[in-house]
């Protein structure tokens, strides 16, 4: 996307600004997931799901409309570890998560943001780091909702597959199977 002056690239285009967006639904999500009553767990599922499909929507919308930037590149994935950081830090607050596996989540993400950034190319992300993110927002969708306590080893099934997902995506990010992408 070009500038009003057509002379060099837009750094903020929609996508870009999508994903900023992002970021004012997390202090509320927050917020909401404190109060421990059914109601309000389901509005921050509601926030979090409107959150989590904002993701998907900026990388699609790069894509569409060739808005493919390295600093959406770079801000997506940070935006992506606040969305799945603050939920998890809170469900372990609230007791419903063992703080080790979070830890596991947030040390990779922290490891992969410090690494990408020290990388000369910025790639977008592998199958793996998309399988990653997917089960991290099925899991934390499941542990948010007031679900009855039939759910409650499912949604912790679904949190240790995320936390599986999460570890494997940063070691194939690391080591990739196909040296020629190294």
């Amino acid at each position: 996307m070009m500038s009003d002056t057509g002379d060099r690239p837009t750094i903020l285009g929609l996508p870009n600004l999508v994903t900023l967006s992002r970021l004012l639904g997390i202090p509320i999500l927050f917020w909401v997931l404190y109060d421990p009553t059914a109601q309000s767990r389901w509005v921050a599922l509601a926030i979090f799901i409107v959150i989590a499909s904002t993701d998907w929507l900026d990388g699609y919308l790069a894509r569409r409309l060739n808005q493919v930037t390295d600093l959406g590149k770079i801000l997506d994935p940070l935006v992506d570890k606040l969305m799945v950081a603050a939920p998890l830090l809170i469900l372990v607050g609230l007791g419903q998560l063992p703080a080790w596996g979070v830890f596991l989540i947030i040390a990779r993400e922290l490891f992969i943001s410090g690494w990408r950034v020290n990388q000369t190319t910025i790639s977008g992300a592998n199958i793996f780091g998309k399988l990653k993110t997917v089960s991290q927002i099925v899991a934390i969708a499941l542990l948010i909702a007031p679900l009855s306590s039939a759910w409650i080893l499912p949604s912790l099934i679904a949190f240790w597959i995320a936390v599986i997902f999460t570890l494997l995506s940063g070691l194939l990010y690391i080591f990739p199977m196909n040296k020629a992408e190294a």
